[in-house]
């Protein structure tokens, strides 16, 4: 696995070739948090105090780093260099990690590759320095404190490590102090001590950064560290590099169309269908635009997907241009080949499930509303209305939950009066709203009894009747309870829905 490690190495380039030292705030007052080339050059390093830079320095120039502003773009810049790979993350302050296992042959190998993205971040307007390592600790030391642009395999880890101070294996200041005291400089002469030696020395350390041995494990790749992106299934990616820059809608919805296809074919090599895509456009200027697409139901179609991008386009905005795009299925799940029956049954239901997608797209998805069960066998507790992108694709739906259901159910449960013919007999006439319904016929009961486990312990059980008026009215009534239950008065009568 090839870990790829960019740290930044200053300010932009300064081409009048002045000291440049970025500021923030210390313990004792301000000290230096980043430098240009020439300030190095000077001698100038992080973390010297402010006043002792002016001292050396008279003409340097001093800008105060928007810390907060640092941390948003090196965000969107993690996102930015996803162009190369799938996974990338912030490492630190200053840094970016990625994984580029298996990408490098897209762009002629790991030497080809490491010159587009340099310069791809100088026309950005940022130096950086770079490294291939087989481990995340390799790459962290050999762009930090190794040859700009190093390439190391596995065979190779030691020797390009060796000759690299301490600090190189991310330890803290505090142990990097100790370790030179111990006249331990280097990496090969920490090798050398005996590592029982080591081990007991530093056995009560219980941080990473204060363990000596284990991370110089993990930098020779004897103790397993991986990568923490923020994107942790593995993506079907599909990037397209633009021989020119695009800058309308035309040439974004060109590119769609080019992209598409190959992606679902790999989802189809795959046995996968998208539930949601991202395309992601990279503008000549750094900056990113993406939008999403989800779908009710894994789908591999590229028309159909195609459309769900309709009217949502126009919100990338070109800048400049753009340069490449990305289409990801970032959220997938497995999809076998359907065929329709002879009643075309089949082409119904995907013709829902697209119909539904694009009113989800249209009006937005929290607007398109599915009926869900909720483990209750009341009516009124037995579904509930939850947008149509956040049911889960085997998620139980409220379809024909119960056969006796009406058409229409009411809000909630409305009283009315019965006269019945025999006691805890069905109603042979009642008023409702107001108005007399003279009961012609009926079916019944159904009984529900209380749900015990949420229920108090005076819950009545429910008798359901499906009834008839002599106006051809159709109602579903209840009697809450029954005589000398022990659970209240009089049985009460309600009306609970509406049939055709």
């Amino acid at each position: 696995m090839r870990r790829q490690e960019m740290a930044r190495s200053g300010p932009k380039p300064d081409k009048s070739a002045v000291p440049v030292v970025l500021a923030r705030d210390g313990t004792h007052g301000p000290v230096v948090h980043d430098i240009n080339a020439a300030a190095r050059r000077a001698g100038i390093r992080r973390l010297s105090r402010v006043t002792d830079v002016r001292a050396i320095l008279p003409d340097v120039r001093i800008e105060q780093a928007d810390l907060p502003q640092d941390e948003v773009d090196l965000a969107e810049l993690s996102q930015w260099v996803r162009r190369w790979c799938p996974w990338s993350q912030v490492d630190g302050e200053d840094a970016l990690l990625l994984d580029t296992t298996g990408t490098d042959h897209l762009y002629g190998g790991e030497k080809a590759m490491l010159t587009e993205m340099r310069a791809a971040f100088t026309a950005l307007g940022l130096t950086i320095r770079i490294a291939i390592a087989p481990t995340i600790g390799a790459a962290w030391a050999l762009a930090r404190y190794g040859k700009n642009g190093s390439i190391c395999d596995d065979s190779a880890i030691e020797q390009y490590l060796n000759p690299l101070p301490v600090e190189a294996l991310r330890l803290d200041k505090q142990t990097t102090v100790l370790l030179r005291r111990l006249g331990l400089k280097t990496i090969t002469m920490l090798t050398e001590v005996p590592r029982e030696s080591l081990v007991r020395r530093f056995r009560h350390a219980d941080r990473m950064e204060a363990n000596p041995p284990l991370r110089l494990d993990q930098a020779r790749g004897r103790m397993t560290e991986l990568l923490r992106s923020a994107q942790i299934a593995p993506p079907v990616r599909v990037v397209h590099r633009l021989a020119e820059p695009v800058g309308d809608l035309d040439g974004l919805l060109h590119v769609l169309d080019l992209v598409l296809p190959p992606l679902c074919r790999l989802m189809q090599t795959a046995g996968r269908g998208a539930r949601t895509l991202c395309f992601t456009a990279y503008r000549v200027d750094g900056r990113i635009q993406w939008i999403e697409a989800r779908t009710g139901h894994a789908s591999r179609d590229p028309l159909h997907l195609a459309r769900l991008f309709d009217g949502m386009l126009d919100r990338i905005d070109p800048g400049f241009g753009i340069e490449a795009v990305a289409l990801e299925s970032v959220v997938h799940e497995a999809l076998a080949e359907v065929q329709d029956d002879l009643t075309g049954r089949m082409r119904e239901a995907v013709g829902l499930t697209q119909l539904l997608d694009k009113l989800s797209m249209r009006l937005g998805p929290e607007r398109v509303l599915q009926a869900v069960r909720c483990g209750s066998h009341l009516p009124e507790r037995g579904e509930k209305l939850v947008p149509l992108s956040s049911v889960a694709p085997t998620e139980d739906r409220a379809v024909n939950r119960l056969p006796t259901t009406p058409l229409r159910l009411l809000y909630r449960p409305e009283e009315a009066e019965v006269v019945h013919a025999v006691p805890d007999g069905p109603p042979a006439l009642f008023r409702w709203r107001r108005k007399l319904h003279d009961v012609a016929r009926s079916t019944g009961p159904e009984r529900i009894a209380p749900e015990w486990w949420r229920e108090k312990s005076t819950a009545r059980l429910r008798d359901y009747y499906h009834v008839e008026s002599r106006e051809g009215i159709r109602f579903w009534l209840f009697r809450e309870g029954v005589a000398g239950d022990g659970r209240g008065s009089h049985p009460r009568w309600f009306v609970h829905g509406l049939d055709a």
